[in-house]
């Protein structure tokens, strides 16, 4: 199953990433005895996956603010905990637009001088974004398919309708067939059922 996040800067931090000691992962930052993963060089599914995957409650780890504003995608499988999304990821961050490589080697890096850049450090957190609901009314009439008329209010005396989204039953006229049921659905629901009883 597919899972979208973004994160968000909390709290900023002070510490420079230039004064940390390189590392395999990234760098180890003396000042809060943390090791610093370096995310900016990664794809935002495998930032997805990192985050989604890592056992830390709490990361240290540095992104490009240009990541900030991105929807992180991550592909779950079902021996994952599907309660890791819906808690928040609280990780320390130092994020810079200046991408330092750790290697020997020099290595090209395009970098958008349209959009200024900024230095920002903190925690980040997970957010997942939220579906908008539509608020409809369907009116309707209940008509007898042979006669057009009402259906018979001695033989169907409580006739409700119910569709998916509606907080209960809503009445049905007896005597002239109509009904009015106010509707709440998330903007992606592809299906609405109806549902009529005499209870």
């Amino acid at each position: 199953m597919k899972k979208q996040f973004s994160l968000k800067i909390e709290n900023p931090c002070e510490a420079k990433y230039s004064e940390m000691t390189p590392n395999a992962t990234g760098s180890f930052c003396s000042s809060c005895a943390k090791n610093v993963i370096d995310l900016s060089r990664k794809t935002n599914s495998e930032v997805g996956k990192f985050l989604a995957t890592s056992k830390e409650s709490s990361i240290c780890a540095r992104l490009k603010t240009s990541q900030l504003e991105q929807v992180f995608e991550h592909y779950e499988t079902s021996k994952l905990n599907n309660l890791k999304y819906a808690t928040a990821i609280a990780a320390s961050v130092l994020l810079t637009s200046n991408v330092v490589a750790q290697e020997k080697e020099p290595q090209k890096i395009e970098v958008d001088s349209t959009k200024p850049q900024r230095v920002i450090m903190g925690k980040i957190a997970y957010r997942e974004p939220v579906n908008k609901v539509i608020s409809f009314t369907i009116h309707g009439k209940l008509l007898d398919r042979k006669t057009k008329k009402p259906l018979s209010e001695k033989l169907y005396p409580n006739l409700t309708i119910y569709i998916n989204g509606t907080q209960k039953n809503m009445k049905i006229d007896a005597k002239t067939g109509k009904f009015e049921v106010p509707v709440l659905l998330s903007e992606n629901t592809t299906e609405i059922s109806v549902h009529i009883s005499n209870d």
